[in-house]
């Protein structure tokens, strides 16, 4: 795998909600390994599905880690958890409850609808309206082109004079883009301006799995971490 840099205390080790997160998501049946071809026809070792996180109990938890994620990163002096449809927008509920709770600090949501609504409640927003002088942190499940915050980014800046502190994603899956030899969060933080951050890189993931048991299996072996390393050598980020 190329390498990169891994998100790591002052001690040089891997945070302990950084561990957790990734058994987190294999035993949601978030994360799996073995072969799986990706919308973009790439024949990958490893396969994320956010969409498997469906419980009470999944929902509280994932909150959790991406408040922790989105405090070590942004800290907490900002208004607005901006959490694009669809996905995100169980995610920016989910994690402003958390950050509630973990932080003591009141964070509002908001989402976008896909087609503007013109009665009850109009307009294209959900949850709370972003305001002059607003503070906002942009969550996602997974980003692989950009596409969605190209859509995400104009909606929040109509909203008036807002600053845009950074992205939050689950895992960047640090491969090269379609068009370019950056990742996506790369190209998304030098086009835009802003941070774009995750709560676990595959680096991380690698590192915690491999030949060691989750659920009573060795889901990264040897054949598995070969065939990881060689897709990078492909399509990882140089």
């Amino acid at each position: 795998m190329t390498e990169q840099p891994i998100n790591k205390g002052e001690n040089g080790i891997m945070e302990s909600y950084k561990k957790e997160f990734i058994e987190f998501m294999v035993d949601s049946d978030v994360l799996k390994f073995g072969e799986f071809t990706l919308k973009s026809g790439r024949k990958s070792p490893f396969f994320m599905n956010a969409g498997a996180y469906v419980t009470g109990s999944q929902l509280t938890k994932l909150g959790e880690y991406y408040a922790k994620a989105i405090h070590e990163h942004y800290g907490d002096d900002f208004d607005v958890l901006f959490g694009p449809a669809y996905k995100g927008i169980p995610l920016s509920v989910a994690t402003t409850m958390a950050f509630s709770k973990l932080y003591g600090k009141e964070i509002r949501y908001c989402s976008n609808r896909k087609e503007e609504k013109d009665h009850g409640d109009t307009g294209i927003l959900l949850g709370s309206k972003i305001q002059d002088g607003d503070r906002v942190v942009i969550i996602e499940d997974v980003t692989t082109s950009g596409k969605s915050i190209a859509e995400t980014f104009p909606i929040i800046q109509a909203q008036g004079n807002v600053e845009i502190l950074g992205l939050m994603v689950s895992l960047n899956r640090m491969e090269k883009g379609l068009e370019s030899n950056r990742s996506a969060l790369d190209e998304i933080q030098e086009k835009y301006g802003f941070g774009a951050n995750a709560i676990v890189t595959m680096e991380d993931v690698v590192e915690h799995l491999y030949n060691r048991e989750c659920n009573g299996k060795i889901l990264i072996d040897d054949t598995i971490k070969a065939a990881i390393d060689a897709y990078y050598e492909q399509y990882g980020v140089k």
